[in-house]
């Protein structure tokens, strides 16, 4: 699916990407924006949205069908209501490491990977807990040759600790590092690098439109919201008023760009606490991001909302 205007330039057709988003879009604000910024982006080939569950700071119960109606919510915005296909994820944590819940966002990962006759390659960008993928490897164990999974989440090597897309889901975590499939990890320390002033998203998003406006506002709102919630306070001094980490937009860096820093190392284990254990002796290897550039993700994400939707 193309973006809303046609860029001045074309993306060779074997540089073109398949994606799969899942996310827990109705969690905070930042995953709304890399939404919009993959949509926007032609060299990826959206194939549809899963909704993802998450930890709720503020009571929300239902978060998997809160995240699937924030979903529907940003493409009516950007008026692509029934153009990408959006699928209902896991309503929780999985129960064990072994037992799938066969949702229906895991079926659709199958379905995507097993697709005949494609010669682009599948990525699976997770902007939560890891619950989907994980369920559609239970499922299917054979579709781990078939797809790279990009993973926001787990803490800093190599202690971890509580982080929160980690702790949504533990036993899914294990799943995935216990799979065949290859992923490529992004650690709260890298994805922390993606903080931004709130002045700077006013300037730069605010104008472009309608999603524009809901972006931030949208962010601006859930800001005073965790800035106010004991809970939240108690737990991380971030927030911290005045900014925000768009952490979920490193995945776009890597699929947009080759300008990022990782190492290749085994396959941990994740403790319930979010903690590593550590196996040197592994043999399964994952990809562990050191770095993004930042500068690259804002800047290519402002321009094309600008291209697309400044002045409208």
């Amino acid at each position: 699916m193309l973006p809303i205007k046609k860029y001045p330039f074309e993306v060779p057709k074997n540089k073109i990407v398949r994606v799969i988003i899942d996310t827990d879009a109705a969690c905070e604000a930042d995953d709304q924006f890399a939404i919009v910024h993959a949509l926007l982006s032609p060299k990826l080939d959206v194939r549809g949205i899963t909704a993802e569950h998450f930890h709720a700071f503020f009571g929300e119960v239902n978060t998997m069908e809160k995240s699937y109606s924030e979903i529907l919510k940003v493409l009516d915005i950007l008026k692509l209501n029934g153009k990408y296909p959006v699928y209902r994820g896991v309503a929780d944590g999985l129960r064990d490491e072994i037992t799938p819940a066969g949702s229906d966002a895991a079926h659709f990962i199958i379905e995507e990977a097993r697709r005949e006759n494609e010669t682009q390659p599948l990525f699976v960008v997770c902007q939560g807990a890891l619950t989907n993928v994980a369920d559609a490897l239970l499922v299917d164990p054979d579709i781990a040759q078939k797809l790279t999974v990009i993973w926001i989440g787990g803490g800093k090597y190599p202690e971890g600790g509580s982080e929160f897309n980690c702790m949504g889901d533990p036993n899914a975590v294990n799943v995935v590092m216990d799979s065949k499939v290859a992923l490529w990890q992004v650690p709260d320390n890298v994805y922390s690098m993606m903080t931004v002033g709130f002045s700077e998203l006013y300037h730069y998003v605010y104008p472009c439109g309608e999603i524009g406006k809901y972006l931030v506002e949208n962010l601006f709102r859930f800001s005073v919201q965790a800035c106010t919630n004991e809970i939240m306070n108690e737990a991380t001094s971030y927030p911290v008023g005045e900014s925000w980490r768009l952490g979920d937009s490193p995945i776009l860096g890597l699929l947009l760009s080759e300008n990022a820093d990782y190492i290749e190392m085994p396959a941990p284990r994740v403790e319930k606490n979010g903690e590593y254990r550590l196996r040197p002796s592994n043999c399964r290897k994952i990809r562990v991001y050191q770095s993004i550039d930042s500068h690259f993700i804002f800047n290519d994400m402002y321009s094309k909302l600008a291209y697309n939707y400044a002045n409208l």
